[in-house]
């Protein structure tokens, strides 16, 4: 579970509660509550998404909400430490012994990479191969965040539609002014939602799933580098050191402590 994406979806909702409740007391929820108001906001929001999308690509960005919520397999110092050992392996038995070396590797996409390798692809094949694939990955996950993304400027949008539609409801009822104050704030409250929609809502899981998307391809570009290292018969110790750059300062040390800073012969 990813304890800042659950905190900052539940306080946010939390913060929001109690001003209303500091401001106007528990009964000043009720204020903020309408379904007409509701139905315009959020059904027009998700159905304008909706119009500009296949059905399968809909409901896949709906589902992806739930992976926010989700802490990602992210392994990238045991993802260099397995590319060094098959280094070492490679540099003391051959390119060959790597395919004995694979059985161990969970990793399908590093697997794929070693048994292009052991096959004798030639080294620019395997590079574009790995590349498609992960740029092909990049592209389904830029399916997913752009939905929330798609939905956040559809929300205030579709918010201030309501809010026209409310004033001409008022409008139209402006014999009686006792009823001037009530619509107003009934019209106001779908642009209230608008912006709960975009800012509660999309905008965090928005740039979760990119920020996730973004880290992936960088793992698994180390993946691509580090077999095209070994390809090419590159001493693992410069292997080690050329995917040791990928990493920030702090993982970096971290991986030194733990390995020794030495990457073999």
């Amino acid at each position: 579970m990813d304890i800042a994406t659950l905190l900052g979806v539940g306080l946010c909702f939390l913060f929001m509660i109690l001003s209303i409740v500091f401001s106007a007391g528990i009964t000043g929820v009720v204020y903020f509550l309408d379904a007409p108001s509701a139905m315009i906001t959020f059904g027009g929001a998700l159905m304008a998404v909706m119009a500009s999308r296949s059905m399968p690509s809909f409901v896949a960005g709906l589902k992806s909400y739930t992976l926010i919520f989700k802490m990602p397999a992210d392994d990238t110092k045991g993802t260099i430490k397995k590319i060094v050992d098959l280094s070492n392996t490679a540099r003391k038995e051959g390119l060959l012994a790597l395919e004995e070396a694979a059985g161990s590797i969970e990793d399908p996409f590093m697997k794929k990479g070693v048994g292009l390798i052991v096959d004798g692809t030639e080294p620019e094949l395997v590079k574009g191969i790995l590349e498609a694939e992960i740029d092909a990955m990049a592209e389904r996950h830029k399916d997913h965040y752009s939905f929330f993304g798609d939905l956040a400027g559809m929300g205030p949008s579709w918010g201030m539609i309501g809010t026209l539609l409310g004033l001409v409801l008022m409008l139209q009822n402006m014999s009686d002014p006792s009823s001037i104050g009530p619509s107003m704030a009934v019209a106001l409250i779908t642009t209230f939602y608008g912006s709960v929609l975009a800012n509660w809502f999309c905008y965090p899981a928005e740039n979760k799933l990119k920020a996730r998307s973004n880290a992936e391809y960088t793992a698994k570009s180390i993946v691509i580098e580090g077999l095209l290292s070994i390809q090419a018969g590159e001493n693992p110790r410069v292997t080690e050191e050329k995917l040791k750059s990928f990493l920030s300062p702090a993982d970096r040390s971290a991986y030194e402590a733990e390995n020794g800073g030495g990457g073999g012969e």
